[in-house]
């Protein structure tokens, strides 16, 4: 089973790095924000990482074990852990573009919740267990594009959109899923709106989710957990 899950783990990355590695245009932003400073003295650099001398290159710049053990799902809320492989985990991927995850799914009901990668697409691919999948397009039509998957089944969450997976069969669930960024970021939509550090004033909450104002304010000490 060890050796299926590195294939397939295999093909996710393959399969990304041929989509996107041949484009060329400007990158993506690797965070959040960035605000110009005419002075580089008073700055900090942040797209990307300052990059070693190639003559003190390994093979361990390269590399990372471990992705094919399993994760304790117990003790998520929502039943699912994602395990990254991004830039910070193996630094040769700076400026390359690309990055890894597995996401571990508790029985019947574990949950990726819905959530955006503002800086990548995400293809995803069934390892273990029946996830039920989908996406939503932006407005106006909010349209929802769903499927179920199963072991060796693939999918694609474009760039931004909010997405989701949820393992509706009765075992644990497995999945990798590749994405076009080293540094692609995550919006966990209920926690970022209801769990954001300093609080979101809840009138706003109130007239934007049509809510009970005692509703916004319970749903504001739910959350501000993380799943990875």
């Amino acid at each position: 089973m060890q050796g299926h899950c590195n294939f397939l783990a295999a093909f996710a990355l393959l399969a990304l790095a041929s989509m996107w590695g041949s484009s060329a245009y400007d990158p993506s932003p690797l965070q959040d924000i960035c605000v110009a400073i005419n002075d580089p003295k008073n700055g900090i650099f942040v797209n990307g990482k300052f990059c070693k001398d190639p003559k003190f290159v390994t093979a361990d710049d390269f590399f990372f074990s471990g992705l094919n053990t399993p994760r304790d799902t117990s003790n998520s809320p929502v039943g699912s852990v994602v395990s990254t492989v991004n830039v910070e985990q193996i630094p040769g991927l700076n400026t390359l573009g690309v990055s890894l995850v597995r996401i571990d799914y508790a029985p019947f009901g574990g949950l990726n919740p819905p959530h955006t990668h503002p800086r990548a697409t995400e293809i995803l691919v069934v390892v273990e267990g029946t996830l039920y999948v989908g996406f939503v397009t932006s407005n106006p039509d909010n349209r929802l594009v769903s499927k179920v998957l199963y072991p060796g089944d693939v999918f694609v969450f474009p760039i931004g959109l909010i997405h989701f997976q949820l393992n509706v069969g009765k075992t644990n669930a497995v999945a990798f899923a590749g994405l076009s960024s080293q540094n692609p970021g995550v919006i966990t939509i209920a926690n970022a709106v209801f769990g954001s550090n300093p609080p979101i004033n809840p009138d706003v909450l109130t007239r934007a989710f049509q809510l009970d104002g005692n509703v916004v304010k319970y749903l504001q000490t739910r959350f501000g957990w993380k799943n990875n």
